[in-house]
């Protein structure tokens, strides 16, 4: 079990570390090529980008912001519901973005070919359910935070 934690650590670190270069090469954070991930499945409200990320539906805000000032995404209306304001990954995200991932893509294709059927579908199951480990995880250290931030206390003007 140690090993396979280990493991997972680094793999998930790796991962963030390529992560963090392309951003870096797109001159955007992290935050915002994750969230840039979840666009790529197809449009979503700043509520659902606050719910995929974590995030507060006022630091998604500033995330589109400067999502749309790289050219990466835009907001638009909704057609039935004007209320409603979905954001969309922009074609610039398959020209600039997907090249940036290529050389992960095909190192983890060449790390995949060796495996059978049965062993690719062991992998996609515990992968899968990593992500909602992960998720479940996170979402137990927010609402941690969250109970300590109803706990302080005020300062004292004194101290």
């Amino acid at each position: 079990m140690a090993a396979l934690e280990k493991a997972m650590r680094a793999v998930s670190g790796q991962g963030v570390l390529y992560s963090q270069a392309v951003a870096k090469r797109l001159a955007i954070g992290g935050t915002e090529l994750e969230c840039l991930d979840f666009l790529v499945d197809g449009p979503k409200t700043a509520g659902e980008l606050a719910k995929a990320s974590g995030l507060t539906t006022g630091a998604i805000t500033g995330v589109v912001d400067r999502l749309e000032r790289a050219g990466l995404a835009r907001r638009e209306r909704d057609a039935d519901d004007r209320r409603k304001v979905f954001v969309r990954a922009l074609p610039a995200v398959v020209e600039r973005v997907a090249p940036l991932f290529d050389p992960m893509q095909r190192a983890a294709q060449g790390m995949l070919d060796g495996y059978s059927e049965d062993e690719l579908a062991l992998i996609l199951d515990f992968l899968n359910r990593a992500s909602d480990a992960a998720i479940a995880a996170l979402s137990e250290l927010q609402a941690s935070e969250a109970r300590g931030r109803g706990r302080r206390r005020p300062r004292s003007p004194s101290a």
